[in-house]
């Protein structure tokens, strides 16, 4: 019984010092020397749901979308660069439901996954 209360307090207070220390996260731009980047904020979602999980992707996603934009014709470019900047994003945020939502939806791997249990 003791190792489940354990456990809990644990996974609670990890969840709150990564909130905690990541309340706002950078979203970066791929390419070097036009260095462009977005703030986003997720201090008011519960990332221990599926919904705060699913909210801070769209978040992110979205932001990766604007600091990547390209000129006409680039594409492929673009995509490249949201992929690198949704991947380190999620490395950054280091919260294990957020990176098994992220590898269940593209099928990669975040740049850094330290995500403990």
């Amino acid at each position: 019984m003791k190792a489940n209360v354990t456990a809990v307090n644990r996974s609670t207070v990890a969840c709150a010092s990564a909130m905690w220390l990541a309340c706002v996260l950078l979203v970066s731009n791929a390419h070097a020397g036009d260095m462009r980047s977005e703030t986003v904020k997720f201090g008011d979602l519960n990332l221990g749901t599926q919904s705060g999980v699913e909210a801070l992707y769209r978040r992110i996603h979205a932001a990766a979308g604007r600091v990547c934009r390209q000129p006409a014709g680039e594409l492929a470019a673009a995509r490249t660069c949201e992929t690198k900047a949704e991947s380190d994003a999620i490395g950054k945020v280091n919260a294990p439901l957020l990176t098994a939502f992220y590898q269940q939806k593209t099928g990669g791997h975040p740049q850094t996954i330290t995500a403990n249990r």
